[in-house]
């Protein structure tokens, strides 16, 4: 199996124990699924997972994109992602959202 190109990290800020308790958590319900599709729509070479807590609290909820290592902040919107996505199919972080 041939390792992806790219690979999503979208915060869900599960803490010690798997808690989830941060703000990532509440605002993403349901992007992991949006994200998917707009990779698969876009044949792009992404995979994607839900991490712990990024420690960017503040800025959330956080999408990183490796191994460009861009980091995007207040991704909590189909809007967000698409932009997000456009960006990676076009080789250019969306500077709307990047920390």
């Amino acid at each position: 199996m041939a390792l992806p190109e790219r690979l999503i990290l979208v915060c869900q800020s599960f803490r010690s124990g798997g808690d989830p308790k941060g703000l990532c958590h509440k605002q993403t319900n349901g992007l992991l699924q949006y994200i998917e599709e707009g990779i698969l729509d876009r044949g792009l070479d992404c995979q994607v997972t839900g991490t712990g807590c990024l420690k960017q609290c503040e800025l959330g909820p956080i999408l990183v994109v490796q191994p460009d290592n861009w980091w995007f902040k207040n991704v909590n919107s189909e809007a967000a992602i698409d932009a997000i996505l456009n960006g990676v199919e076009a080789g250019e972080p969306v500077s709307d959202y990047l920390i």
